[in-house]
């Protein structure tokens, strides 16, 4: 099942394909986002609109239908929301994504305050510089990539399949008693 998040009703229509196909949903890992760059002082009203919809409104979205469901089928489950290293850190000429990345954390815990005593455990994972397609400006700017590189202890960019481990984590009973926790996994970036 895929659809749009940029577009209002795509979060409902997914809840309900996947209701409709499994009979219930036991975990909702929150990954869609989207990046648009440019000096905050330039920076579109359509660019933040668009990141703010996919990148925090569908999160919410999202979350919401899925503890409706979890709730009403007294279950219990787990929802597993991407923020970001920017949910603790600025960026540079991203404001849009600054600002609904640190959204995503925060109402990671609002939403663990609220649930957890429904058996809904909602955590976040913040990754560092993953080499992705939202990144490939970055990893393309040899200056930036040096200076990325040379400020994680790791030494390298992190892939996608470094947050898998964490995802099923968060997803596993082995986290039933966390609540609210923004996991960051970032090479050693934040500690540096």
């Amino acid at each position: 099942m895929t659809g749009d998040l940029g577009q209002p009703e795509t979060a409902k229509h997914l809840v309900e394909e996947t209701l409709d196909h499994f009979g219930q949903l036991d975990i909702l890992i929150n990954n869609a986002g989207i990046i648009r760059r440019a000096p905050a002082v330039e920076y579109l009203d359509v660019d933040w609109a668009a990141v703010l919809e996919v990148n925090l409104t569908s999160v919410f979205r999202l979350c919401q239908l899925a503890a409706r469901h979890m709730i009403e089928s007294e279950r219990g489950g787990k929802i597993v929301n991407i923020a970001s290293l920017l949910s603790f850190q600025g960026g540079i000429t991203v404001p849009a994504y600054a600002a609904a990345k640190g959204g995503v954390a925060q109402l990671t815990k609002a939403l663990a305050n609220e649930w957890a005593k429904h058996r809904i455990n909602v955590n976040a994972i913040a990754p560092g510089y993953m080499r992705t397609a939202n990144t490939a400006a970055l990893q393309a700017d040899e200056t930036r990539n040096r200076q990325i590189l040379e400020r994680i202890p790791a030494g390298r960019w992190g892939e996608p399949d470094d947050l898998a481990g964490a995802a099923v984590f968060l997803s596993a009973p082995a986290s039933d008693y966390i609540n609210g926790h923004v996991l960051v996994v970032d090479g050693g970036w934040l500690g540096r």
